[in-house]
């Protein structure tokens, strides 16, 4: 006789506050301000999470075990407010951008600046490795988005991708993959297997972008307080998700680990959670009292980071025993 197997059990979402990481970096602005830490478990291979960067209007960038609570290093060396910031695959590099205009490459041991890489006309509103960390994508207020050889000494671009019509707010890479989300209202992807273009108009100036954890899909947060969900391949529209509020401030979307739940930050201080498939409101996370500037979802747990007020909070799910707390 075969047994059916038990059914997976339903994930869980992070509830409980287990960590603050007072930062002190400087206070949110308008669409792209600072604070914009915890964007993933920045410093991180996919699959571990121990790590995040945070960055700010105080021109520095910091390292954190967001676990422990613990500051690892600070780095200086942007002119202005570091507005985004990503670390590579192995956890030997930091990428960054900031109103500076520029670029910068990292390196984590030692603290130090590698190279600065300058050819944006405007803030530098978002930085990606990609997966071998050769390269990075920086997307700018300047509607560009410009390819980076790390390897490479030359000071130019190794490709300009210049289709947005206004300035570039989000950039997420994929093996093969580039995801752009610009203030013109439209999300980008660049297939560069075969150097094609696709184009989908959401109609509202868009804050952030990401792809689903399958590749599928593709999370889209805009400026009228919705997040759309489309087919990656054909643009379809599979959800809607609405409660939140984003009508000023560029504002993180993410999906869970499991790709159950879409998330988006909310200018009422608020994360928001709703359920992927039938599209309702299952989690109202309160952060703080301003604006929730940044969002990460751990890879594999059910972990949050969101940043706010100059400080960036670790949310576990209710079952989680911190270390040293009795069972």
């Amino acid at each position: 006789m075969v047994f059916p197997r038990p059914r997976p059990a339903r994930p869980e979402l992070p509830r409980q506050r287990v960590q603050t990481l007072q930062c002190g970096q400087g206070a949110g602005c308008p669409f792209g301000g600072p604070v914009r830490g915890s964007r993933g478990s920045l410093l991180s291979p996919p699959a571990d999470g121990n790590y995040c960067l945070t960055c700010g209007s105080d021109k520095t960038l910091k390292l954190w075990n967001p676990h422990k609570g613990t500051a690892l290093r600070t780095y200086q060396g942007h002119g202005y407010e570091v507005l985004d910031a990503a670390g590579s695959f192995d956890n030997s590099q930091i990428c960054s951008g900031g109103a500076d205009k520029a670029v910068a490459l990292w390196d984590v041991s030692t603290g130090q600046v590698v190279r600065k890489y300058r050819g944006h006309a405007g803030k530098v509103n978002c930085v990606q490795f990609n997966e071998e960390a050769t390269v990075i994508v920086s997307g700018s207020i300047d509607s560009t988005v410009r390819c980076w050889d790390c390897r490479s000494r030359r000071p130019d671009p190794v490709q300009v991708l210049d289709e947005a019509k206004d300035g570039v707010s989000s950039v997420k890479l994929s093996a093969h993959e580039i995801l752009t989300g610009s203030v013109d209202g439209r999300v980008r992807r660049y297939d560069l297997r075969v150097g094609q273009l696709c184009s989908d108009y959401i109609g509202s100036p868009i804050t952030s972008v990401c792809f689903s954890k399958d590749g599928q899909c593709v999370l889209a947060a805009s400026l009228d307080s919705t997040l759309r969900l489309l087919d990656k391949d054909t643009g379809e529209l599979l959800g809607e998700y609405t409660g939140h509020r984003s009508t000023t401030y560029r504002l993180d979307c993410v999906l869970s680990e499991q790709d159950t739940h879409v998330g988006c930050a909310s200018e009422d201080g608020h994360v928001y959670f709703w359920d992927l498939v039938e599209g309702s409101l299952v989690l109202t996370l309160p952060v703080g009292q301003a604006v929730v500037q940044s969002l990460a979802f751990h890879p594999r747990l059910p972990c949050l980071l969101a940043a706010c007020q100059g400080q960036v909070t670790l949310w576990r799910e209710d079952t989680f025993q911190p270390e040293g707390d009795p069972d």
